[in-house]
């Protein structure tokens, strides 16, 4: 049975459970569930142990494996230019929808009321998370980081990769023999790394049923209710862009066969889906593009690491309705000029994101601060907090998707000869 079978059984299993537990008002089982989470947890502990060794050797060969630092230079900039085109497009699909639709104009003044005091205390801690936040100097400055050591031990992707990306560039010019030496050693690390990472994927399948039992067990299908028109409109949203610009993408640039890749790289985004994190799946990721798709190790080690970080499509488009919501509940009226002004400050406040769960909402306070409407931050996070994590899940699952994606978009525009073993090719 298929790696990612196993995945989807053990969430379907969890969910059903999850659900029992709470429509069926089982304390017992909620309070089982939520004490073998440890399970899920640790599993995540495990495969997130993995990254920094990973990261750092596989990106570092591919890098140095390219031999010329023209060709560094030409896939950066292409990977640079997808992550933030496709970024806009997820923004301006949120806008469209939330335009359209109007999640917000349907909202009952009781259910506002109710949200904001159950999730207001919550809310205010987000909002002094995101008052703390560094300036965008001070963001860009961090990039490159005065100890690669410190980065690494904070699981800090961007200053490391920025770090390895330089290093391995340098070992290009550096003697043959000495470079060889310095390969080498992450060959194995790389090689010992992949080797983990299948040990440790053979408890995913447990680990996704208790994550996801725990999560619809506690996560009240009453306040879903409530926000059902808001959470159609994101979900919605993701699936046209995942489904949508992400087969254009595909069909068309990639030259695959979508109806063919989304199930042969299915099992990264269910991880995804099940940990919330495009760090914690980011192993996973790099074996199914090297192994189900066929993608080159020096192109996989460089778009997906990155795109793990910067590449956050399915947050900003969260992020876009999520604005437009809060506007309509208030009755502030978004200008075209305001919601061009959204569509920028969402793209770049995405590739602000960290990889990690409900990152996307210190970047929303960004972005409603940057229409003006910083007096309603904290009471618009309490109205859609209590929903925010199952978004977070499918939100990061399109994060990976399109990780997945631009690696194939720019190996073929490399030249690599994708699909030929799984016959994804179209």
């Amino acid at each position: 049975m298929q790696l990612y079978t196993k995945i989807l059984i053990g969430l379907i299993a969890g969910a059903v459970v999850g659900a029992v537990a709470n429509l069926g008002g089982l304390v017992w089982l909620q309070n089982l569930l939520g004490g073998v989470e440890i399970l899920g947890t640790a599993f995540i502990n495990l495969i997130t142990m993995i990254v920094i060794p990973l990261v750092v050797a596989s990106l570092l060969v591919g890098t140095a494996s390219l031999g010329d630092l023209s060709k560094l230079g030409r896939i950066g900039g292409k990977t640079l230019a997808y992550y933030m085109i496709t970024t806009a497009i997820a923004v301006t699909i949120g806008l469209t929808l939330a335009n359209v639709i109007e999640p917000g104009s349907g909202v009952a003044p009781e259910t506002t009321a109710e949200l904001t005091e159950r999730y207001g205390g919550d809310a205010a801690s987000r909002v002094n998370i995101a008052e703390q936040a560094p300036s965008w100097q001070e963001t860009l400055l961090r990039v490159i980081p005065r100890n690669p050591v410190r980065a690494a031990a904070d699981m800090d992707l961007l200053p490391l990769i920025f770090f390895t990306i330089c290093f391995g560039a340098a070992l290009t010019v550096i003697a043959p023999k000495r470079r060889d030496a310095v390969l080498e050693f992450f060959h194995g690390i790389n090689e010992a790394s992949m080797t983990l990472i299948n040990w440790i994927m053979e408890l995913a399948p447990y680990a996704v049923f208790v994550l996801i039992g725990s999560v619809v067990a506690n996560f009240g299908f009453d306040l879903l209710q409530s926000l059902l028109v808001y959470t159609l409109v994101v979900v919605a949203g993701l699936m046209i862009h995942a489904f949508g610009t992400y087969a254009i993408i595909l069909r068309f640039f990639a030259r695959l066969n979508p109806a063919k890749f989304y199930p042969t790289v299915a099992a990264a985004p269910l991880l995804a889906f099940s940990t919330s994190s495009s760090n914690a799946t980011l192993p996973l990721t790099i074996e199914t593009a090297e192994e189900k798709v066929g993608i080159s190790n020096e192109v996989a080690s460089f778009v997906l690491p990155l795109g793990a970080t910067i590449n956050m499509d399915g947050t900003a488009l969260y992020q876009a309705v999520a604005v437009m919501f809060i506007a309509q509940i208030y009755g502030v009226d978004l200008a075209l000029a305001d919601q061009l002004v959204i569509v920028l400050t969402a793209t770049l406040a995405s590739v602000g994101a960290a990889g990690v769960p409900s990152a996307g909402i210190i970047t929303l306070i960004i972005v409603l601060n940057s229409v003006g409407m910083g007096q309603h931050v904290q009471a618009g996070i309490a109205l859609i907090l209590g929903v925010d994590r199952i978004l977070d899940m499918i939100r990061t699952s399109v994060n990976v998707t399109g990780d997945l994606t631009c690696a194939a978009f720019i190996a073929r525009t490399e030249g690599e000869d994708l699909g030929g073993v799984k016959g994804l090719a179209r």
